[in-house]
Formats: structure tokens, sequence, C-alpha cells
């Protein structure tokens, strides 16, 4: 039974052991399980045919125990959080964190203004800094990423506030969340296509269908449902990923349903990456 068992597992993760592409899981996804047993969800995490990871954090554990815990359920940290205003400091505390876990990958989540969408003269401030960072963190061997979050997507001339980032990241990438990118009013596949080699991270968030968008970066996160079944074409931007050789596919599911559909998800990506 036991050989059985470890060949099904074996089979489930194959296809994406071939493939250039690896799904990975954003622990926010986990929030609310994980600072109350992270051994269990860990080894569910695992179970899935997950083994990288984003974000998260120590949940109460002495540095030595989670890591401890990482290595027991083969998994690995492969991208840290950077909080903007520490940007604007120092970036050893940021470098010391994605040192600690051996990550690749650094991403701002948010750039703080004021409620609703951001403005073309706060864009051009944070791509100056982003740009800036980028460089000192290619030195250790980092790369520098924004998560784009709806709120960039104002009108800007023939076209939006996000164009100018777009076009003038020279030392940083971006870890697009296409759930928000949509929300916001963009286009996350013409968004790649136009600006390919600049999606290094992929957040795979799905929409559920007739969900108002919105252009402050909120909206309600119940409206996060199973990856293929939502209105934001995961499985073109998983096809165009798989072109462009994206490194991660990170499923972030924020809604209360994400330990019963984040399997579902990465059955989802699975069945498209063997396409």
């Amino acid at each position: 039974m036991n050989l059985k068992k470890l060949f099904f597992s074996l089979l489930f993760c194959l296809p994406l052991s071939l493939s250039a592409q690896q799904v990975a899981l954003q622990l926010y996804s986990l929030r609310n399980e994980m600072p109350n047993d992270p051994s269990k969800y860990l080894q569910k995490v695992s179970s899935w045919g997950i083994h990288a990871l984003e974000g998260g954090g120590g949940y109460g554990l002495s540095d030595a125990e989670y890591q401890d815990l990482l290595r027991k359920n083969n998994l690995s940290i492969v991208g840290v959080g950077a909080d903007y205003n520490q940007l604007t400091k120092t970036l050893q505390p940021i470098i010391e964190e994605a040192k600690k876990y051996g990550a690749k990958y650094v991403t701002c989540y948010w750039i703080p203004h004021a409620d609703g969408p951001i403005t073309l003269d706060e864009i051009k401030i944070s791509t100056a800094l982003f740009n800036q960072v980028g460089k000192e963190l290619k030195e250790h061997n980092l790369t520098f990423l924004y998560h784009p979050h709806g709120y960039e997507f104002g009108p800007n001339g023939k076209g939006v506030v996000m164009d100018y980032m777009l076009e003038n990241a020279e030392d940083f990438a971006f870890n697009m969340d296409v759930f928000w990118v949509k929300m916001g009013g963009g286009d996350p596949l013409k968004i790649m296509k136009k600006y390919k080699g600049k999606f290094p991270m992929l957040h795979l968030k799905d929409r559920l269908i007739g969900t108002p968008g919105s252009k402050n970066g909120q909206g309600d996160v119940e409206t996060n449902v199973v990856l293929g079944t939502g209105d934001v074409e995961i499985a073109k931007i998983i096809k165009e990923a798989k072109k462009q050789k994206t490194a991660y596919l990170v499923i972030e599911d924020e809604s209360s349903r994400s330990v019963e559909q984040i399997p579902l998800s990465v059955a989802f990506i699975e069945k498209e990456l063997k396409k």
C-alpha cells in the first residue's frame, strides 16, 4: 500500500518536474491556517505536489525549527517580500532574509499611496526606486520584482499609468498578479505578450465570472475561485508562461476556501503544462 501511494504521488508530480515551470504557493493563501499548525500545513502543501514557496514567516518557530520543517517536507522558499518603506532605507534586512532561505526573488507587493488609483508621478518615483533597488540586489544575486495590484491602471494619455513602469523597468522585473491586473482593468495576457521576458514569476489567481473590477487595489477575496473556472484566461496565461519560460507559477488563493481549492488549482496547472 505504501509503495502504491508513493507511485501515485510521484506520478502526480512528474509533469511538473519535467516542465521549465515550477508550481509554487504564496503562503499568504494559508495565513489563517499556518499560525495554528505550521507542521500540519507544510505537510499538506507538500502532499499537493508543491515544493516551492513564496512569502510566509517563522510562525513562532525558531529559524532552525522552521528550516527543519521545510527540509522534512521537501520545501524551499524561492521568494520573499520587501516592504516599500524599507526599500527607501537599507536593504540589508531584506538581503539577509532572502539569503537565510536561499531565495532568489524579492518582491514588493504594494506602493503606499492615497486610496484610489496611483498617480503617474508616484509611479515615476517608484520606478526610479525599483531600478535602484534592483541594481543593488543584483550584486547579491537576487532579482527584484514588483507585484502590480490593480491601482496602477488609471488612465494616462492613450494608455494607463502602469505603462510607464513596464516601459522603464531596467533593473527589475515583475511578479504579476493576474487577478489584480484584471481587477484594475488590465489584460494580463496582452501585457505578458507586449513585455516579454519581464515575468519570471506570476501569481495565478482566478476571478469569479461577473465580479466587478476596481482600481483601488481592493476587492472581495471570496471571488478567488479554482484556477480555470473564472474569467482571467488562466489557461492562455499558462501557455504564454511556457513560451516565455516563466520560472514560477505561484498559486495565491486568498479565499476562505483556499485549502479545498489549492489542490484543484494544482491539478489544473498540471493539465495545462502537459499540453
